[in-house]
């Protein structure tokens, strides 16, 4: 089982190097990385090419995960002495390789996206009610604030946290150790998502974050 944990995870995350932001930035012949903050997720592709493109992204990056899962099953679906419950394990590191895809890709010198889109993948994977939970603060802090990046590490900090509720109470449901290692998966997804989020944290402690806004950047804002 641990070589087809590792081959899970490599599926994903090359699924995970898929980075549809800045495909359609290229689309629109933008490169996104030298737009706005840099980033090629789906908070900076709203902010330069609009709602459309944004929400395009949103989905594609989310789907990820969830492509990758659905792909190691296939995989491994035939594989001798493999359960279901071992399948399920193995969807998990499938959709957790594809976030890791998304945050570190090879061929941008591992500087990918901060991974919120697709960890909601992960989570849809992983466990679909810590994604409800981690969605309500998200929306929340948001509608508050309108600062999509405090919104996104305060979901994140939510995963670790769940993630300790929910494998104390036996929430998991991957069977005896298994729920563990799904435990550690869900906290590391979230505590990567809160690293990567260490510019915006800097510039919400300055007060100089931008706000949220369905308008597109032009050139001189």
């Amino acid at each position: 089982m641990i070589l087809f944990r590792f081959l899970s995870v490599c599926i994903g995350y090359a699924c995970g190097l898929f980075l549809f932001g800045y495909f359609i930035g290229k689309a629109h012949h933008v490169d996104i990385r030298k737009k706005g903050s840099g980033n090629v997720g789906t908070t900076n592709t709203l902010r330069i090419l609009g709602v459309r493109s944004g929400a395009v992204t949103l989905v594609l990056d989310c789907m990820k995960a969830v492509i990758a899962a659905l792909i190691v099953t296939l995989v491994f679906s035939q594989v001798a002495g493999l359960d279901a419950q071992d399948l399920k394990l193995l969807r998990l590191y499938a959709a957790f390789g594809a976030v890791l895809g998304h945050m570190f890709p090879v061929y941008f010198r591992f500087k990918g996206g901060k991974g919120i889109a697709t960890g909601m993948g992960f989570l849809i994977i992983a466990e679909p009610r810590i994604l409800v939970v981690a969605v309500l603060i998200f929306v929340v802090l948001v509608a508050i604030t309108r600062y999509v990046s405090l919104g996104s590490v305060m979901a994140a900090i939510s995963l670790p946290v769940q993630g300790i509720i929910y494998y104390c109470c036996g929430f998991f449901q991957y069977g005896g150790s298994r729920n563990l290692e799904a435990f550690v998966l869900v906290s590391i997804a979230g505590c990567l998502a809160v690293i990567l989020h260490h510019s915006n944290i800097g510039r919400l402690l300055h007060g100089n974050e931008n706000k949220f806004t369905f308008h597109p950047k032009t050139e001189n804002q």
